[in-house]
């Protein structure tokens, strides 16, 4: 028996006064799927789903639901006038039997109910929204960004929640992690497309690539039968007019053909500079506090921050990583201890919050009023990294079109919102970079080009982020903030951190309670020679260097074609200086190593 399906829409059109967005779009929800909704920044993931949800009205084509078929949809802004508190907003419409679900939803979620939407922010609000669709429980969830400002236990919660539930969902997120383990198909919008595979997002990037590569084939044969066709109207038209016309109309329609197919976006221009090299050492902090209000936010704490180093910091909303993050920076003095700074650091800041950009001023303002891009008396150029550059030409290199140049920074989407502050910031020399979420908004494309970036990054890289996969691709080090004060030093990513700290908690249930007095069993990282941290470092390295291993013999394969400079140099270049940056890179960890190796016989 055919199943019916919750939503399906048909022949979609839809445009905002320029080229439409979507053309004749058809596509269906089943019962039980489980749907990532991908594509570029830009693309219109947010405005489909508008669409689906019945926010947007489409200028043709009709949108139908099931009988009896419920959707919820969850806004990136929810509008909450007219409501005191967040928990006002969340049980609005709700049986009184449903309540609890709210606060069942809320404390996986951590948001406060009491919170007055007047003092509430766009994250606690966003969180309310989530909660009161999750307490709905409609038959068609439409989540956009849902793990936007979820910290990773609450994504732990919701993807816990999203697994267990029988309705069907349609999923818009940067986070990789969350992606693969939720979804089960995958629509891709590219150009004004929609294309659907019957897979979840682990086989997206695959899929993606090939259907690029088939496109760049059918581009390329496109080009030579339009040269050949162009060949033979110049040398054999003039004797055969009459009877060739039909062939120079097919020529025409060719060429009309190609004018048609909508260039593919490229990657964004990104790069980093660190400028001048820091000392050796970068940071030294020595038994750092900081209370507020009475709540110990970091009791005394020590880390030493090395130049090159990786240094990600994870733990709940609030526990306090923005405050380490900003003492350690200098931005705040701690309460006890001290924070020493190494020579000629040049830091730049990834502020969360946006607050460096103002809403109200153009993307062409917020570029050339910034005091480190300011060229003197040239108003269209800014300075990046040394040499000026015309403002319109350095925005399109992070994917913006000459009108954007003059639109207010509130009219850019969270994504593009991040691209702009990374402009900023890369248009400066730093060798320290601090990164508070910048994964937020990004597309998958964007994500991986910046991952990219920091690994070759000649400087020192301290990140907040709750992107699991992203924190394994680019984290070394792992400072884990799980409250009450305590901040521990691990080596490895957020799974490194994750499996030594379960083992950790296993060997606190195994081991029998001892004497205050009595030397613990076993062999103790003081016997070895090795600290805490070298002694987890000690045990990551292999892992490291079998990683760096296998990205150069894959950069290696890439080389070995030897019409890869002729057909693509600017790829050839950029994989022959990846090759030669893991090659240092291995080298550093494998005499590492040996060092640690070394002190841990000793």
């Amino acid at each position: 028996m055919a199943r019916v399906p919750l939503l399906q829409l048909s022949d979609i059109s839809l445009t905002f006064g320029g080229d439409p967005i979507f053309d004749d779009l058809s596509l269906v929800v089943q019962p039980g799927d489980r749907v990532a909704l991908v594509g570029r920044n830009g693309s219109g993931k947010s405005t489909l789903m508008k669409v689906m949800g019945g926010l947007v009205e489409a200028d043709r084509g009709e949108i139908v639901a099931g009988p009896g078929v419920s959707v919820g949809y969850m806004e990136q802004d929810p509008d909450m006038s007219g409501f005191a508190t967040l928990g006002d907003f969340a049980i609005h419409g709700l049986a009184p039997s449903d309540l609890y679900k709210v606060e069942r939803a809320g404390a996986g979620l951590k948001f406060d109910p009491d919170r007055p939407v007047s003092t509430a922010s766009g994250g606690e609000r966003r969180r309310a929204a989530l909660a009161r669709l999750m307490a709905e429980a409609p038959d068609l969830m439409l989540l956009d960004e849902p793990t936007n400002h979820l910290d990773i236990e609450a994504i732990g919660w919701l993807e816990s929640e999203l697994k267990a539930t029988r309705a069907g969902f349609v999923l818009i997120s940067h986070d990789r992690a969350f992606l693969r383990e939720l979804t089960r198909a995958t629509l891709w919008i590219d150009r004004g497309n929609v294309r659907r595979q019957e897979k979840g997002f682990d086989a997206f990037e695959t899929w993606r690539d090939e259907t690029w590569e088939e496109e760049d084939t059918a581009r390329h044969k496109l080009n030579r039968k339009i040269k050949a066709e162009a060949r033979w109207a110049v040398e054999g038209i003039s004797a055969r007019r009459k009877r060739n016309m039909g062939r120079v109309r097919a020529l025409q329609e060719l060429r009309a053909e190609r004018a048609a197919q909508i260039k593919r976006q490229g990657a964004a221009a990104m790069a980093l500079d660190a400028g001048p090299k820091s000392g050796r050492k970068v940071i030294e902090a020595t038994g750092i506090s900081k209370s507020y209000d009475g709540k110990v936010i970091f009791s005394p704490f020590d880390l030493r921050i090395m130049r090159g180093d990786s240094i990600a910091f994870v733990g709940p909303n609030g526990v306090g990583k923005t405050t380490l993050l900003n003492t350690l920076t200098g931005a705040i003095a701690p309460d006890t201890g001290s924070v020493t700074h190494g020579t000629n650091l040049d830091i730049a800041i990834f502020d969360q919050t946006r607050d460096q950009l103002d809403p109200d001023m153009s993307l062409w303002d917020s570029l050339t009023s910034s005091p480190e891009m300011r060229v003197s008396g040239k108003a269209d150029q800014v300075m990046v990294r040394g040499t000026p550059k015309h403002v319109v030409g350095y925005l399109k290199e992070f994917l913006f079109d000459d009108a954007q140049a003059r639109a207010p920074v509130r009219s850019l989407s969270g994504g593009e919102k991040a691209r702009l502050l990374l402009a900023r910031i890369m248009a400066r020399h730093s060798n320290v970079l601090v990164l508070d979420e910048p994964t937020n908004d990004l597309d998958v494309e964007t994500l991986d080009l910046l991952q990219d970036l920091l690994e070759s990054y000649d400087g020192t890289v301290l990140l907040v982020s709750h992107d699991r996969d992203f924190l394994d691709r680019v984290a070394v080090t792992t400072v884990a903030m799980e409250g009450d004060g305590k901040a521990t030093v691990y080596a490895g990513g957020w799974s490194d951190y994750r499996s030594q700290r379960q083992e950790e908690a296993q060997q606190d249930k195994v081991e029998p309670a001892k004497p205050a007095a009595q030397k613990p069993k076993g062999k103790p990282a003081q016997k070895q020679g090795l600290s805490f941290t070298e002694k987890h470092r000690l045990e990551a390295l292999p892992a490291e260097l079998e990683r760096l291993e296998a990205e150069m013999a894959k950069l290696q394969v890439l080389l070995s074609d030897p019409d890869l400079f002729n057909r693509e140099p600017v790829k050839f270049r950029k994989a022959t200086e990846a090759l030669a940056e893991r090659q240092a890179k291995l080298s550093a960890a494998e005499e590492e190593w040996l060092e640690l190796a070394e002190k841990a016989e000793g």
